[in-house]
């Protein structure tokens, strides 16, 4: 009962999350997991290596990974009981690999300052979710990038480990978790992991292949104009810089109005990419909160396929 059990993990994380006095506590599954690449990427990641060594240190390293967090989920799924009471733990096991709660919250502390004017206050919160120099960016800048954190991050954190674990359960999603964790901490192209992250990037294109796409035609579904959206979606989304990130960021281009991606700031410089609906204007101080009732409505409609599916596992 896959769908049953994703659709509890849905819900558990919409209404608690993963609370802030258990994290000071035992931390959280990703930290765990992130403790572990720290581990392997100062060990295994030499920089003296050959470029060969260091992209077989980096399979190893990532397969490692993968497996911590696989095989104990598996371990315990096939402890679990049958029927609904093995999908509701389940559904408790996997809600903490769900980020739907903490996306929401990260975005909104950037959008309830931008739509006040409290710019400083914006910057800094667009800080904590995004990887460009924030001190360069102008409102429009800041609302683009808690709007693209927002939109990729709708498919990263919570459509793919969904889709996962509806596919092959708590071993599912937990795989799915190593794999999306490893590719944000050593799948980069820099000096240290364009050799030794290489694989994990590689493996986290493959495994958001379908869910970048499949939650780019959610966001359009849920949008105002779901066929201008489809449309600019199906055209922009091809020329992004990332194979899968385009999908949602495109759709919510649209399903906005406004445009997105573009030139962005970084440390090292600006880094020139294309527009997505190119044609659209700058996001405005409200634009972010828009998006997050367009997030809302694209996981309430994320809810009701997995309870479609759910009443289906019951009743056929």
């Amino acid at each position: 009962m896959t769908a049953t059990a994703m659709l509890i993990a849905l819900a558990l994380d919409a209404a608690f999350g993963w609370p802030n006095a258990l994290y000071k506590r035992i931390g959280h599954p990703v930290t765990w997991l992130g403790a572990l690449i720290i581990l392997l990427d100062t060990a295994w990641n030499n920089p003296q290596d050959t470029t060969s060594k260091r992209r077989a240190r980096g399979r190893s390293a990532s397969l490692l990974v993968i497996a911590a967090a696989t095989f104990p989920a598996l371990a315990v799924s096939l402890l679990l009981p049958g029927g609904f009471l093995g999908a509701a733990l389940t559904g408790l096991l996997a809600a903490p690999l769900i980020a739907g709660r903490s996306l929401f919250e990260h975005v909104k502390a950037v959008a309830d300052p931008l739509a006040a004017g409290d710019i400083d206050s914006a910057r800094e919160a667009v800080s904590m979710i995004v990887g460009r120099n924030p001190q360069k960016l102008r409102p429009e800048g800041i609302a683009r990038a808690a709007i693209e954190s927002l939109a990729e991050n709708t498919s990263d954190g919570v459509i793919a480990p969904l889709f996962w674990g509806l596919l092959f359960g708590l071993p599912g999603i937990a795989a799915y978790k190593a794999i999306n964790t490893l590719d944000s901490m050593i799948g980069y192209r820099t000096d240290r992991h364009e050799d030794f992250g290489r694989f994990a990037a590689q493996l986290d294109d493959v495994a958001n292949w379908v869910p970048a796409r499949l939650t780019g035609a959610i966001l359009a579904l849920a949008s105002s104009d779901p066929g201008r959206a489809f449309h600019i979606m199906r055209q922009d989304a091809p020329g992004h810089r990332s194979p899968n990130a385009g999908w949602p960021e495109a759709a919510m281009a649209a399903g906005l109005g406004c445009r997105l991606s573009g030139p962005r700031a970084y440390e090292g410089g600006v880094e020139d990419q294309p527009w997505l609906n190119a044609g659209a204007p700058d996001p405005g101080l409200d634009t972010a909160q828009r998006a997050l009732g367009l997030y809302q409505k694209a996981l309430i409609g994320a809810t009701l396929t997995l309870l479609a599916l759910a009443m289906m596992e019951v009743f056929l």
